[in-house]
């Protein structure tokens, strides 16, 4: 046996080896991480630039109501007055600008209104479930409710 290092050559190409790995890692961090990054914890400060630069997506409440305050009233009193308006209707930033612009999307009522209201055990057992499939016998939701005041019976509003 020639001893604890007889093999020291092994021991150098795995230390090189190793060596190189450290520094292809240190190389690629210091490309690959934006400048700045960590400057306040696991943040890039210019991300907060780069979300203030996009084009605004949604208009908010009170720019619908604006306009549509028919609908608003029918929503106050029905269970989705705390369903915002963008919500069901999309992103309509562009149409409180300019209502020709952009028109708002009238959605598909048997997706929109499975999206929330299809059975799930995941969702309390007090919010209004149901088999959608079982429930319209293939119907669209509104045929049967309104889509602002579902409690209320009639055609779609």
């Amino acid at each position: 046996m020639k001893g604890l290092f007889g093999h020291k050559e092994h021991l150098v190409r795995v230390g090189a080896l190793f060596m190189a790995g450290v520094a292809a890692f240190l190389v690629l961090q210091a490309l690959m991480i934006p400048k700045g990054f960590g400057a306040y914890g696991h943040y890039r400060p210019g991300a907060m630039d780069d979300s203030r630069a996009r084009p605004l997506a949604y208009a908010g409440r009170a720019a619908c109501v604006e306009c549509h305050s028919d609908v608003w009233e029918v929503l106050q009193k029905g269970k989705h007055a705390h369903v915002r308006c963008e919500g069901c209707h999309g992103p309509l930033a562009r149409h409180a600008e300019d209502p020709s612009a952009g028109k708002a999307l009238k959605p598909d009522p048997k997706v929109l209104c499975a999206r929330c209201h299809q059975e799930s055990v995941a969702r309390p057992a007090s919010f209004p479930q149901v088999d959608v499939a079982g429930h319209s016998g293939g119907e669209v939701c509104t045929s049967c409710h309104k889509a602002h005041d579902p409690l209320e019976q009639g055609a779609a509003r």
